[in-house]
């Protein structure tokens, strides 16, 4: 069963849930992917509750982003690490990781990209803009922490501003 919810009465267990991770959450066609974030923000702009994704574009959920304007966020109320773990190391090019950690898919509200039973507190995200990072625009000591060396070379992410359209827990 899901419970509707005011997502600003959740801000804060949302951002402190960033760091282990949440799952954000993908589907184009018949075909669902989720993916570990830890960088995120939640907050309001032109009016609307917002959240903010980044994706680097070597990742499939970038792919289907960007043919759907669709996400969901996917908030652990437990502890969730071997999913979490396992969904930020795989890719969803190469294995089903829905299928692999037994995850049980709930069906949207309003957008078609569904969220987690185990993943209880769960935000549906429309995309309104997005922004690849300027690499010029950046302190060079970040460049050097998070894009710089081995497959994360110039891997630059995109900033997905995304509408908020539905916050739901699922009890």
């Amino acid at each position: 069963m899901k419970k509707t919810i005011d997502v600003f009465d959740y801000a804060g267990l949302i951002c402190k849930a960033m760091s282990p991770g949440v799952l954000l959450t993908a589907k184009q066609g018949d075909k669902v992917n989720t993916m570990t974030i830890g960088w995120g923000a939640i907050g309001v702009e032109w009016g609307k509750p917002l959240f903010t994704a980044y994706v680097r574009p070597c990742r499939y959920t970038h792919q289907m982003i960007e043919a759907t304007g669709e996400f969901t966020v996917n908030i652990p109320l437990g502890d969730v690490k071997k999913i979490l773990g396992y969904c930020g190391t795989k890719s969803g090019r190469e294995v089903d990781k829905i299928k692999e950690m037994s995850l049980t898919i709930e069906d949207p509200e309003v957008i078609s990209v569904p969220g987690f039973r185990e993943l209880p507190l769960t935000l549906e995200c429309k995309v309104l803009f997005k922004n690849k990072q300027d690499e010029a625009r950046l302190p060079q000591e970040i460049r050097d922490r998070y894009y710089s060396g081995g497959k994360n070379t110039g891997d630059f992410h995109y900033a997905y501003y995304a509408e908020i359209v539905s916050a739901y827990i699922i009890e």
